[in-house]
Parts: C-alpha cells; structure tokens; sequence
C-alpha cells in the first residue's frame, strides 16, 4: 500500500468498500440503521413479528440516538420507534453477545425511562416501553425465537406490571414462521434470498442502486475517520505520557498503534484497509494484532 500513489489509493478503498458492502447484513448495526432510517415501514414490520402486535402503527423512527444520564455516561440506541399508542421501543443489534447483557438492557429500559417525563408531570404518564435485543447467537441458550423478560411479584404468579419490557429475539433462529423468516432475513447478504419483500426492497437499494451505494460508501467513509478519531485521540492521551519520557516521535507511534487497536476492536475493517489508514506497515498491523489475541 505505501507504493501506490494518492488515485490508486482512493480506487483500492473503494473496491474494499464495494467488497464489504456485499457482505453486509441486517445483523450489521450500521447497515440496519442506514436501511432502518426515516421510513417508520420496516421497522413495523420487524415490531409487528417480534412484539406479536400485527396492527401496530409506527409514527416515528430515529436511529443512532445518543441518551446521557446526569453522570455524563451516554448510551447510543441502535433504533428508537415510537407508535400510534405512545410505546417506546429500542431495538439493538448485537452480534457479539458480550454486547447483549442483561445489565445492558437494563440500563438502556432506564435510560429510556429517565428522558420520557418532563417537569411537573406525573409518573403514571409514563408510556409503555420495550427493549429488544437481536442478538446473533442465541444468547439465553434454552433454543427458543423469542424470550420475553418481565417482572413479577415474589411469592406470586402476578406481573409487577411497571410498563417496562425486555425482549431477546434469537437471531440463529430459523423455521418457517414469520420469526425464523426473519431471522433468515436478518442473516441474508443477496436481497434475492429473502422472504420478506419490503426488506429486500430496501436492502437491494442499499446495495445495487448507484444512490445507495454512495450512500454506505460514505457511511463506511465516516466510520474509518470516526475510528480514527477516536484512535488519535486515545493516541494522544498515551503519547503525552511518552513523550514526556521518550520524546514526541515515540508519542505519535503509540497514536498509530492505538488507531490499530481501535480499528482491530471494531472488527469491520480488512487488516490492509488498516495499515493503511493507520500509517503502519501491514507487518507491523499483523503483529498487533497477534499480540491482540495473545
């Protein structure tokens, strides 16, 4: 990659993106959210199957919503969808099960709750609210498409009946029911292998129509240099320490080592696509990532 010049550069990321765009998947958070934003019809149509509702009405859809609590600690929510009858509902993707712990989605129901009353209003107005993992493995380990978390009562069979759901939807779940359909659908690359027309129709935009494709060009675009932000800036705060000892051409090597890692941890990114944004060679990227995994 160092030998090439700035065009072959650019034509080589490209071809990686295409590639990687070919792959992607709606168990792939940032694909989901692409195909999932500003139309409220696909997200309806997975609530309508997951949450056994076929004539809920979803009036409105954000993605990628950022959620603080007074501690500064922020939570990002894959998809935030509000129906007809004022339910909250977060759905999450996870493909990694580390992601969909259940203290996880307890902090993600009290998030949500913690941001739905203003001042002077009364508790009983809280709406209804869901959380719905779809996790790529079967997280819970009993075989079942759907697990349905609520609280009850101690001592009793009555449910505490706060308003607060969780759900955990199998993603390796499959049969021919509408849950396994679309959970083989979640799992589709070809839009041509999917059951259900509506996500195909928007997969397949995403991925054939020219406008799509420069739609998630651009998205993976913002994904590299997001990484390698946060890289830097991690790079930063460690090359300050050593440079104070080592000198600052030491400090801006660990910046570029710690990119590395950051990109490694994501797990998205071909070890060439990180050399070559990182600055290291592909050795150097291949040894950390060795080391990673050590």
């Amino acid at each position: 990659m160092a030998d090439l010049t700035m065009t072959e550069r650019i034509d080589w990321q490209h071809r990686e993106d295409l590639r990687r765009l070919r792959g992607f998947r709606l168990l792939d958070d940032d694909f989901l959210t692409k195909c999932f934003e500003g139309d409220p019809k696909y997200i309806q149509l997975v609530l309508r199957i997951v949450l056994e509702m076929p004539d809920l009405v979803v009036v409105d859809v954000r993605t990628q919503v950022f959620v603080e609590n007074l501690l500064h600690r922020s939570v990002r929510l894959d998809i935030l969808a509000t129906d007809s009858a004022g339910r909250r509902i977060n759905v999450e993707i996870q493909r990694s099960d580390k992601g969909a712990g259940r203290k996880r989605a307890r902090y993600n129901s009290s998030m949500m709750d913690a941001n739905l009353l203003r001042k002077g209003e009364n508790f009983d107005e809280l709406p209804e609210t869901y959380v719905v993992f779809i996790t790529e493995h079967d997280v819970i380990g009993d075989g079942q498409p759907l697990y349905k978390v609520e609280r009850y009562i101690s001592g009793s069979n009555k449910k505490f009946e706060d308003g607060s759901h969780i759900l955990y939807v199998n993603g390796a779940y499959r049969d021919e029911t509408p849950i396994g359909k679309l959970m083989h659908d979640f799992s589709c690359t070809d839009p041509e292998d999917m059951h259900y027309d509506v996500l195909a129709e928007r997969v397949r935009f995403f991925k054939e129509s020219k406008e799509g494709i420069a739609i998630m060009c651009k998205v993976m675009e913002d994904m590299r240099n997001e990484s390698l932000r946060e890289g830097m800036r991690e790079g930063r705060k460690e090359g300050r320490k050593e440079g104070r000892k080592e000198g600052r051409k030491e400090g801006i090597r660990e910046e570029k080592k710690l990119t590395v890692l950051r990109m490694l941890e994501i797990g998205k990114y071909a070890l060439e696509e990180v050399a070559n944004i990182s600055g290291l060679s592909l050795e150097e990227v291949e040894k950390l990532q060795a080391g990673q995994g050590a």
